[in-house]
């Protein structure tokens, strides 16, 4: 084993078909979960959109839901990869500037905000990195088939 290089063992978990679908599930499952609430509670969400000063908080509302949703649902069948994962990554700092702006605050409320910002500067470098992944496995379908058998 080279320096740096994972255990046989941990390549082997690393290489189960199942955990890049549940990985990427699990990616998009927060914006789900927000695309289906705001769906439900329309008004909340356009509320929700006017407090942040997003205005018209229906036009904000329904292409927030539509982002969620459609792009959740790209990421999850690993098609358009780089569509749905840089629709949600543009939302999400959307929602950064606007929802979590620290550097605005004081305080408690300024600790809670940077944690939510940086938090959601995670979210999308992790929408970045399997749009990555995925465009590697089909720019070399071959690697990526052989790296599932080993």
């Amino acid at each position: 084993m080279s320096p740096g290089s994972s255990p046989h063992w941990i390549s082997a978990i690393l290489r189960w078909p199942l955990l890049w679908h549940a990985a990427r599930l699990a990616l998009v499952s927060a914006y789900v979960l927000g695309g289906l609430a705001k769906l439900l509670d329309f008004a909340g969400a356009v509320a929700e959109q006017e407090h942040f000063g997003l205005y018209p908080g229906w036009l904000w509302a329904g292409a927030a839901i539509a982002v969620e949703l459609v792009g959740s649902l790209l990421v999850a069948i690993n098609r358009y990869v780089w569509l749905g994962a840089g629709g949600l990554g543009v939302l999400t700092f959307v929602a950064m500037l606007t929802a979590n702006a620290f550097w605005t605050m004081g305080g408690h409320e300024r600790f809670m905000a940077s944690n939510a910002f940086f938090e959601h500067l995670g979210l999308i470098a992790g929408l970045v990195v399997v749009s990555i992944l995925s465009d590697e496995a089909r720019a070399h379908p071959n690697r990526a088939a052989r790296s599932q058998t080993v």
